[in-house]
């Protein structure tokens, strides 16, 4: 299902299929009743998709970006009266479904950053083209890319490149921004991109990505490309994000109902991974897919977003550890 927003840009859900399944489990369209909690709703694909495939699922929409929320609003017009959308982070969810009064029978969470704020150079996530070093996903946040980038002590900088963006040659970049803002500071994401690809021994000679040699078979990988991530993660504060949300599954969700975590990292893959598999010790889930599920080949050619895709599923089991 494609997901044409105001602006002509198509956006794809990954694993929508995977995710029709999973939630629906052995049910069929009419018993599946109560509210699916969109995390990260982004612009509505997966939402739009689920309430025309369960006509008794209502939902609440939440995305910390306000201009992705509009484009899912319009998105989910024709559900009006089943959809509530919120402008709050997956930190405040907690609080919107202490409010709820009707079973949450899902909770999906779509993380990373969309390719919605990937492609808006304005925007300030993208390697490829230049804009302002910013990478807010909500302009709420008083800190942005630059601030970590100018302000961050060296030391603080490698590790967040190594941990959060998995660079092997973090110390290297480290260095080198540091060595370079003490006569520029950085502002702009063209000579943040630049400097880290030259500090690699990797220069990029062009930044149209159509332009760039690519050796057959294989895609290009921009040199910048983990530190862009590692300095996206810490703006956000994504891994905090996370575990809020996760919490806020396990206290909300009813007995019987879903989670559905789609990760494109593996440190997040991991942080579900290890929560559900604690869970299931506890008595709190069942997992429902051991093992991850991933897009198929078929849809990776289709859309090269979901290639790194992984869905985990479990199912909230009551107190006494059964289900519904």
């Amino acid at each position: 299902m494609t997901d044409p927003t105001s602006d002509g840009h198509v956006h794809i859900p990954v694993l929508a299929q995977e995710v029709e399944r999973l939630l629906g489990g052995r049910r069929d369209q009419d018993s599946l009743c109560g509210l699916l909690v969109d995390a990260t709703l982004g612009a509505g694909g997966h939402s739009a998709l689920l309430l025309e495939r369960f006509p008794r699922l209502r939902l609440l929409g939440v995305d910390q970006d306000p201009e992705i929320l509009s484009i899912a609003r319009e998105r989910l017009e024709p559900f009006q009266g089943r959809v509530r959308t919120e402008h709050a982070r997956m930190s405040e969810l907690d609080g919107l479904l202490a409010e709820v009064d009707e079973p949450v029978v899902g909770v999906l969470m779509d993380l990373g950053a969309s390719s919605l704020q990937l492609d808006r150079p304005e925007r300030g996530f993208s390697f490829s083209w230049d804009g302002p070093l910013d990478m807010r996903m909500d302009p709420r946040r008083e800190r942005d890319a630059a601030t970590i980038v100018n302000q961050w002590d060296e030391g603080d900088l490698a590790d967040l490149f190594f941990h959060e963006g998995g660079e092997r040659g973090a110390r290297k970049v480290a260095r080198a921004i540091v060595e370079a803002r003490r006569r520029v500071p950085f502002k702009r994401t063209r000579a943040l991109s630049e400097l880290v690809a030259i500090s690699l021994g990797r220069p990029i000679r062009s930044q149209d990505p159509s332009q760039r040699p690519q050796r057959p078979g294989k895609a290009a990988i921009h040199p910048a490309t983990r530190v862009f991530q590692a300095l996206r993660r810490a703006v956000n504060e994504e891994a905090e994000e996370l575990e809020a949300g996760l919490e806020a599954a396990r206290a909300h969700l009813a007995p019987g109902g879903r989670l559905l975590a789609i990760s494109f990292h593996s440190g997040e893959d991991g942080v579900v991974k290890r929560f559900l598999a604690s869970g299931a010790r506890g008595g709190d889930w069942d997992l429902v897919t051991r093992r991850p599920v991933e897009a198929s080949p078929d849809e990776v050619r289709a859309n090269p977003r979901s290639r790194s895709a992984k869905l985990r599923v479990g199912e909230r089991l009551s107190q006494h550890g059964d289900r519904a």
